[in-house]
């Protein structure tokens, strides 16, 4: 089972403000944890909505419409995420409460999503099987 933890953004992550380097050791040491446990499969800090584009589908069959940032509703807006594979939901919560506080001051908030996998979707055996190759031809470039 594939989790994304999600840190949430704060006024001072939309600020561009960088973390303490007290933060920095603290998730590194977090990180350091996940990859001896075998569950870290990503995460990344994520540059200020000001540097984001939105692309939206206002109509259906319609054109996108691409929107550069910053964006408004902070609470809406995401500043990080951590990829984990775990064997269940309990596990993934157990490791989204080791986090430390994204933000520090108290102001982190974090959320935890379970990633669809292939069978979520689909009973076809064919899609199962092509999502499968794709992912293994991803892991062979990453390799390269």
């Amino acid at each position: 089972m594939r989790f994304m933890i999600i840190v949430k953004a704060t006024t001072d992550s939309e600020a561009g403000m960088l973390p303490s380097p007290e933060l920095i050791d603290a998730m590194m040491k977090y990180n350091e944890e996940l990859v001896k446990a075998g569950v870290l499969l990503a995460g990344d800090g994520l540059q200020p909505s000001s540097k984001g584009i939105r692309i939206s589908y206002p109509e259906p069959g319609g054109s996108p419409k691409v929107v550069d940032g910053p964006f408004t509703e902070t609470k809406e807006l995401i500043a990080g995420y951590t990829l984990i594979e775990v064997k269940s939901r309990e596990e993934a919560i157990e490791w989204a409460l080791r986090m430390p506080d994204p933000h520090g001051f108290g102001q982190g908030q974090i959320e935890l999503r379970q990633v669809f996998e292939a069978e979520d979707l689909t009973d076809n055996p064919e899609l199962i099987e092509k999502e499968e190759a794709l992912r293994k031809q991803v892991e062979e470039q990453k390799q390269k």
